[in-house]
């Protein structure tokens, strides 16, 4: 499809590629909220050693991310393309890796119950890696029109809210309601074996239904050239010199990797500042979502509109720099002295006025690096000869799982260093444990997200670059079919 070709991906295709998204948020959004506070406040695991077992499974995601990004670049299958058989294949494990998180067994304590976490997350996210970066890749491939690729990961980035924010939800109305011997149901532990195993079995059905619904893009994706070898160890080392080679790609890189620490730790720190630092309830904290929703909304309807006056790079750097501002500022106001105290009646709407505009700035800023790594791939194929969306997307899909594990890591450590208290009750907490756990989480983490917008300003793939290179691809195709 050549650049001037206006023709959109059908609504049926965006929703069933789309709704693929739900079921990896529904994963690794319940793992980055709960699991660490499940293994440190329920189970009692050390914090530090609770943050580290996701941290120390970055190191298989540093691999099993790029290696699946190249075998599926390079798998050759006229009947099921180089996406499906990966997008087949992984549901099923990553169902039962999820159930096995948050079911160790009742035996295991210390050491042990560390290494059962460890091993499970390298398990889960091992297993989403083969279905999510073949699947992002394949949203990549569907439209080669700058504007129409900004739309299609618009459906992608609002069903990942439907998952997170729909898992919130349930999870803190229902899932951990309030009983009669835990007043806060995220400490109660005979509610997580139930939570994990209707997740997983969502998430199963929902992964296996994407790759399905699919599947009758096939015959219009791209393929491997005939003459282009299959996978191998050199062949992995020059794929990864490919896009390392892209500057506009190593800037993006450099960028996910900044914004990430800030991500992570708030994640991470998530529950804990909702629960200890502003001291409301699960069900309380559950109606973020309506602050969420009109922020996502918001993005959906928003973003191609900004891509078409301002571009992608403009609209990245400012989103960028938003996010990392605006989730910090109930925190900053409460020290200034400007924000509503705990149980008062500002509080939660305030809250939620704040989600939703983190929403808007963190939907906008995913939608738009999405849109722009599919631009490069374009790039990279005028420069290299091949078709490198698996390669590429394998960042965006170990950025956002090295968020989690960055961020629970230095969680973890900062919760030892303040001497955060374990099994704690809310209200109970000495003040000032309280006041650097809030320092930690918001004013210090802006610092990497300004560093990480500053690295967004170098990308340079703008509608006028992006139309010249589709021309020039043109030609080239031509040439080859000549």
């Amino acid at each position: 499809m050549a650049e001037t070709d206006v023709r959109q991906v059908s609504l049926s295709t965006r929703l069933s590629f789309g709704i693929g998204s739900t079921a990896e948020q529904i994963c690794l959004y319940s793992f980055g909220l709960l699991s660490m506070l499940y293994y440190n406040q329920v189970l009692g695991l050390n914090a530090t050693l609770a943050g580290l077992a996701p941290t120390l499974a970055l190191i298989f995601d540093a691999v099993s991310d790029p290696l699946i990004g190249s075998i599926s670049d390079r798998f050759k299958s006229k009947k099921w393309g180089r996406r499906h058989p990966f997008m087949f294949i992984a549901p099923l494990p990553v169902a039962l890796s999820f159930f096995a998180i948050f079911n160790p067994p009742e035996a295991l304590a210390g050491f042990g119950l560390f290494l059962w976490f460890m091993g499970f997350a390298v398990a889960l996210r091992t297993f989403m890696t083969i279905f999510h970066v073949p699947h992002l890749a394949l949203g990549g491939e569907l439209s080669s029109n700058y504007l129409e690729r900004s739309k299609i990961m618009s459906y992608n980035n609002f069903f990942g809210w439907v998952g997170a924010a729909g898992t919130f939800y349930v999870a803190l109305t229902f899932a951990f309601a309030a009983t009669a011997e835990y007043a806060n149901g995220l400490l109660n532990p005979d509610a997580y074996p139930v939570f994990s195993a209707i997740a997983a079995i969502v998430v199963f059905l929902i992964l296996y239904s994407s790759a399905w619904l699919t599947r009758d893009q096939i015959p219009r994706l791209s393929q491997p050239p005939e003459n282009q070898p299959g996978f191998s160890v050199f062949a992995f080392w020059s794929d990864i010199k490919a896009v390392l080679m892209n500057r506009n790609y190593v800037f993006l890189l450099i960028a996910l990797f900044f914004l990430s620490i800030t991500i992570g730790t708030r994640a991470a720190f998530n529950l804990y500042m909702n629960t200890y630092y502003f001291e409301l309830l699960p069900a309380q904290i559950a109606l973020y979502v309506i602050g969420s929703a009109v922020g996502y909304i918001t993005a959906f309807s928003l973003t191609t509109r900004l891509h078409w006056y301002f571009d992608k790079r403009a609209t990245i750097v400012t989103s960028a720099i938003l996010l990392s501002i605006v989730p910090a500022l109930p925190v900053i106001l409460r020290m200034a002295g400007l924000f509503p105290d705990n149980h008062t009646a500002l509080l939660l709407p305030m809250m939620i006025v704040f989600s939703g505009l983190g929403g808007v700035c963190g939907a906008v800023l995913n939608i738009s690096v999405m849109s722009a790594l599919a631009d490069i791939a374009d790039e990279n194929e005028l420069l290299y000869g091949q078709r490198q969306e698996g390669m590429l997307f394998a960042a965006r899909t170990f950025f956002s799982k090295a968020d989690q594990a960055l961020g629970h890591f230095l969680a973890g450590v900062t919760l030892d260093i303040i001497e955060f208290p374990v099994k704690s009750k809310p209200g109970e907490v000495d003040v000032d444990v309280i006041y650097w756990l809030g320092m930690v989480d918001s004013p210090i983490t802006i610092i990497p997200g300004l560093i990480g917008a500053c690295f967004y300003a170098c990308y340079r793939i703008n509608k006028r670059h992006h139309m010249d290179i589709q021309e020039k691809l043109q030609t080239q195709r031509a040439e080859l079919r000549a």
